[in-house]
């Protein structure tokens, strides 16, 4: 095993977390710091010795700190290969630097900002620390490199004991080129923002949670975010009771709080196997749970409630009682919420803080040897874009349920038939390969259920290639519907609406969810 003494170290660090407590160690080590600008002054006032580079190099700062550690004798005795070349390190005055801690500019907060212009960006792009990091990870053998103010107490503990053995170092270099590489892309994805599908594509993500396992119990799983998560999002949930969230469990939150969110009234949404089966809007939450779990009490087993609205006691009191639920989600929760929760011990109770309008960037799909990559499904209804099509016009109560079911629709996947009355679900047909055998789907549901669909509205996510899944719905009593359009044969569908008597409108977008 080969162990590294640390002699001499260069600390130059924007995160300043815990450096006091660090550098104490280093200083009753009896190692030599070496730092720069804000982080001399630093560990100066923790009270420890230090030098700074300029003194060292025998060269000062210029062109405003932009040009600092890019000198011979600093990335000479980090690059120094021990042995091999001590002999050429004592001709140029190179003393070889044992120990390099450094993190970088925040590039990414920095572009955050409200106040953030070209100019404050390129200014963030830290270009000395990036390049020390990688010649410390480079030359590991020889040399530990720190990225992460976590890893301080470990490191003083192993600084402490003489443990700092290859193994580690090898860690340590693997993690520096992580946030080098993680940094890099950063940069890219701002530089390339007015590119929307650039040449090469970095996409950056951090590990939040390592899962038991994926889909299926042989898969292994993990669950990584953006650095900065928008809050609603299922990356900014915050869990207050239950297990921990498995891999389905994620996936359906998400799904579940789309659809919640794109409500303006209190609105109830139960996915199962990621489609909503039960969605609901009314005057109260406790409300819409009640319309949503109705529509299918059977597939809501074990599924996932998503709110827009804070969760209170009342509807928590109501789900325990009901139902066993996967996961319970809403933007926030009200006092006596966990109290009525612990009736369901294994219940996963998360927050998500308030939805923010904000775009969710380009979507992602694995396929065999690549990506497909496509702008999000964001455009849901234009008011002003829908055509009736027939020759009767929906009642302002069908046209209020047709909206309310055509946002439903956007969630469930293709093919996607979603029957709707009075603000909640009657039916949900998912997942079919024939559009009809979906309809019919959705009316076999609300009569096991106990529902009329009798006077009910009809959303489709497609157009209608032929016109039996317009018989079918007449059948059960559908009297309006909202589509598409598109197909070549439009006109015998409005031909066959017309015959029963049925109102149609034509969106002229398509949600097919896949």
């Amino acid at each position: 095993m080969t162990l590294l003494t640390v002699r001499r170290a260069l600390i130059s660090v924007s995160d300043k977390r815990d450096l006091a407590m660090f550098v104490n160690t280093l200083h009753r080590s009896g190692v030599d710091i070496l730092s720069t600008g804000g982080t001399h002054k630093a560990i100066k006032d923790a009270d420890v010795s230090v030098t700074e580079v300029a003194q060292y190099t025998g060269f000062p700062e210029i062109m405003d700190g932009r040009v600092k550690t890019l000198h011979p004798r600093i990335h000479g005795g980090i690059l120094g290969r021990r042995s091999l070349d001590d002999e050429l390190m004592k001709d140029y005055g190179i003393e070889p630097i044992d120990l390099v801690v450094v993190n970088l500019y925040p590039f990414e907060s920095t572009v955050e900002r409200d106040d953030c212009d070209r100019e404050m960006a390129i200014e963030n792009i830290d270009i000395g620390g990036p390049a020390m990091i990688r010649s410390a990870a480079k030359n590991h053998a020889d040399v530990l490199v720190i990225v992460d103010p976590d890893d301080y107490v470990e490191v003083a503990d192993r600084i402490l004991e003489d443990t700092i053995d290859l193994a580690f170092r090898e860690r340590m270099a693997a993690k520096a080129f992580r946030h080098t590489a993680s940094y890099d892309a950063a940069i890219a994805g701002y530089m390339s923002a007015k590119e929307p599908f650039p040449e090469v594509l970095n996409l950056k993500y951090e590990l939040r949670d390592a899962m038991r396992y994926g889909e299926n119990p042989h898969q292994r799983a993990a669950f990584y975010t953006e650095k900065y998560p928008s809050p609603g999002t299922v990356a900014a949930l915050q869990q207050h009771q239950g297990k921990a969230l498995s891999y389905n469990n994620v996936a359906d939150t998400d799904a579940a709080i789309q659809c919640a969110d794109v409500f303006d009234e209190p609105a109830c949404v139960i996915v199962k196997h990621a489609n909503p089966c039960g969605v609901a809007i009314a005057d109260s939450i406790d409300k819409a749970y009640a319309n949503a779990f109705a529509t299918d009490p059977t597939s809501a087993f074990g599924g996932i409630i998503a709110f827009n609205r804070s969760l209170d006691r009342t509807t928590m009191a109501a789900i325990a009682a009901n139902q066993f639920a996967e996961v319970v989600v809403a933007p926030t929760i009200e006092p006596g919420v966990l109290d009525e929760a612990q009736k369901r011990k294994n219940l996963r109770v998360l927050t998500t803080g308030r939805h923010e309008i904000a775009g969710r960037g380009i979507e992602f799909k694995r396929v065999g040897g690549g990506i497909l990559v496509q702008d999000p499904d964001e455009s849901c209804l234009d008011a002003a874009g829908l055509s009736i099509v027939t020759t009767r016009a929906p009642t302002e109560v069908e046209q209020r349920d047709l909206e309310f079911a055509w946002r439903v629709a956007w969630f469930v996947k293709s093919n996607a038939i979603v029957f709707a009355n009075g603000g909640r679900t009657i039916g949900v047909g998912a997942g079919q390969m024939s559009r009809v055998i979906s309809a019919r789907i959705a009316a076999m549901k609300a009569v096991e259920e106990g529902l009329t669909v009798n006077k009910s509205v009809m959303a489709s996510d497609a157009f209608f290639p032929f016109r039996d899944g317009i018989d079918a719905a007449a059948e059960v009593g559908i009297t309006a519907v909202i589509q598409p359009g598109g197909s070549v044969r439009d006109d015998e569908v409005i031909e066959a609406a017309n015959e029963h008597g049925m109102a149609m409108v034509f969106t002229g977008i398509r949600h097919f969810r896949h």
